[in-house]
């Protein structure tokens, strides 16, 4: 491609609302155009980059033994409401109406509509396992996109959605595909960080993410310096720093300790006024707060509630004092759908005192979960059911008795990790990739069966695999650019190889006219910028653009002996020069050799 045929609007300055460094390269190299807000279109150019970046996630995907679909991005509000998630999903569903006034849905991701394909035409046990994928348009009303395309409201998504028999099948085709991820972002040259997170709105049994570090990443990744453990803040654990007992030898530890006293605490309600007012420390308190679950369930709420769990349910958490209560891992130990802290009129009449003067001992008519650090507690203080009163002495399993008892806290820098108990510290990052164990969550709510080999009535297991197109290339950006531009890995780069005639007249132009076939006849995509503009605006747009691979070729090089060209690596300091005959043959064999590493890298298990 020529240059004076192509479409690269560069800018010389980013918009002033471009904060983050792919945002801002990706506007100045006339990769993108903003049509509204989290609204983006890809220019020729960027487009280019996309390509070669969904051409990678298919060969990866086909080679794992997927199969590729085109489901439609409208979808009926009816598959949405068999899912349940009609109701759940909440503003960030964009739910439209056509001329007929039916509900429909612009697909934010697209459980429902392949578990609904399947379902049409699965019967028997002989057509799984089956594993099914699309690239497609997305599209989420997100209360503030931002960062370009990294958080936008439209963007496209690989999904993948795979169906079993079992467990086993399950989990072959999960880590499959999780091999498959590691494939894709070594082939784009991009380190990511596999780290353990919560399923979430997702639902299902198991889910890891794969995260490229971002100092504007929207996720807390907690690290082991010692050992690869990784996880989401919101799924990490941490090696507790007691050894449980059961609640029989508890009892017998709190024998012989000082009993259970009531202490005056006038005006006194937080944790820190506690502090300075008894002269001690955090983590001698047992805080207690008192949340709401919304749409709880699951087998262990079922053992350890007699009759219907409500929609809405009260449930006093218990805590140390030190320590913060983790919302995602609570919720999902509830199998509830959210939960939030009551209201100061819900935390009365639960507990009979104001906020701040809530206690486990003497608390009853609620489930009460504690973490288990409060296990370890022998002469905790905590709220007296009363209002400016508070009790010390009090001891886990001689004074109060938890429903259940979990690892409910939010994991931070310092604490030690639960694999082999190094220090444990924090990352930013932005979430690229996503795999789930869905269980029978959509099957079964969508009443999908097949017929097993005894010829009975069965609800497949399901699997989920996702990777976001443009915050991957975005995330490539990030990570590959200098203070020119970016600096493309061959992978992805719009073009390979950029030619630069100094003056694209005489013999200069001839000589750029014969590499420029050649590199064509070699398959190395190719841009001469033939142009006329001086060689600074010529060598300052190749570098913002960052095609890998410059070819410079001036009048005097090609008159000095062999004719000369100079050669450069986008990212390298210093030119080389080589012989123009050989040049096309040099230039295809360095782009060759770094496909195959990525290639040959992306392979590895």
């Amino acid at each position: 491609m020529k240059f004076s045929q192509f479409f690269i609007p560069t800018l010389r300055e980013a918009p002033g609302n471009a904060a983050v460094i792919s945002h801002k390269l990706m506007l100045r190299s006339g990769m993108i155009r903003q049509l509204a807000n989290g609204l983006f279109a890809y220019l020729p150019l960027g487009l280019r980059s996309f390509r070669k970046l969904e051409r990678i996630i298919r060969e990866e995907m086909d080679a794992a033994g997927a199969l590729e679909v085109k489901p439609t991005v409208v979808v009926p509000a009816e598959l949405w409401k068999e899912s349940g998630r009609w109701d759940t999903m909440g503003e960030a569903l964009l739910r439209v109406k056509n001329r007929l006034n039916a509900d429909f849905v612009i697909s934010p991701t697209a459980e429902e509509a392949i578990t609904a394909l399947v379902r049409d035409d699965l019967s028997s046990y002989k057509q799984l396992p089956l594993n099914l994928y699309q690239i497609n348009t997305k599209y989420r009303d997100e209360i503030r996109p931002r960062y370009g395309v990294i958080r936008g409201r439209e963007f496209v998504m690989k999904d993948a959605y795979s169906f079993h028999t079992d467990d086993e099948s399950l989990s072959q085709t999960y880590e499959d595909m999780g091999r498959a991820y590691r494939r894709i972002f070594r082939r784009c040259g991009l380190p990511v960080i596999p780290v353990r997170a919560d399923s979430g709105a997702m639902g299902g049994s198991g889910s890891e993410e794969f995260m490229a570090e971002s100092a504007i990443g929207d996720n807390t990744l907690i690290l082991c310096k010692t050992c690869e453990y990784a996880a989401n803040v919101e799924k990490a654990a941490c090696k507790p720093d007691f050894t449980p007992t059961s609640i029989a030898a508890a009892k017998k530890a709190a024998e012989g300790l000082p009993a259970i006293s009531r202490i005056d605490t006038p005006d006194i309600k937080s944790i820190a006024e506690l502090c300075d007012f008894l002269k001690t420390g955090s983590k001698n308190f047992i805080k207690t707060l008192i949340y709401q679950a919304s749409n709880p369930g699951g087998e262990l709420l079922k053992s350890s509630i007699k009759g219907n769990i409500p929609d809405t349910l009260p449930v006093a958490v218990l805590i140390r004092g030190d320590l913060e209560v983790n919302e995602i891992k609570l919720a999902s130990l509830l199998g509830a759908s959210g939960v939030s802290l009551a209201s100061d009129g819900e935390v009365v009449k639960i507990t009979g005192a104001p906020v701040g003067f809530a206690g486990p001992a003497g608390l009853s008519g609620v489930l009460i979960i504690a973490d288990e650090t409060v296990c370890a507690m022998t002469n905790a203080i905590t709220g007296a059911l009363a209002k400016d009163a508070h009790y010390q002495n009090v001891a886990f399993g001689r004074d109060f008795e938890p429903n259940i008892i979990a690892d409910i806290r939010t994991v931070a820098a310092g604490d030690r990790c639960p694999l082999c108990g190094g220090e444990l510290y924090e990352k930013k990052g932005n979430e690229l990739g996503h795999i789930f164990k869905l269980a029978c969550k959509y099957t079964k709510a969508m009443k999908v069966t097949y017929l097993d080999v005894d010829g009975k009535a069965q609800t497949p297991l399901m699997g989920c695999y996702g990777i976001g197109l443009d915050r991957t290339l975005a995330a490539v950006i990030e990570e590959h650019h200098d203070n020119a531009g970016i600096v493309w890995p061959v992978s992805l780069a719009p073009f390979e190889a950029l030619i630069v005639p100094v003056k694209y007249e005489g013999i200069v132009k001839d000589a750029a006219d014969k590499l420029y076939a050649e590199l064509r006849n070699l398959g190395i995509d190719t841009l001469l910028d033939d142009r006329d503009e001086r060689a600074g605006v010529k060598f300052n747009d190749g570098d913002l653009i960052g095609i890998p691979f410059r070819a410079v070729i001036g009048d005097k090089n090609l008159k000095s002996g062999p004719p000369l060209i100079e050669l450069k690596r986008r990212g390298d300091n210093e030119a080389r020069l080589v012989e123009l005959e050989k040049a096309a043959a040099i230039i295809a064999e360095e782009i060759r050799a770094e496909l195959s590493s990525a290639y040959s890298a992306g392979g590895e298990t």
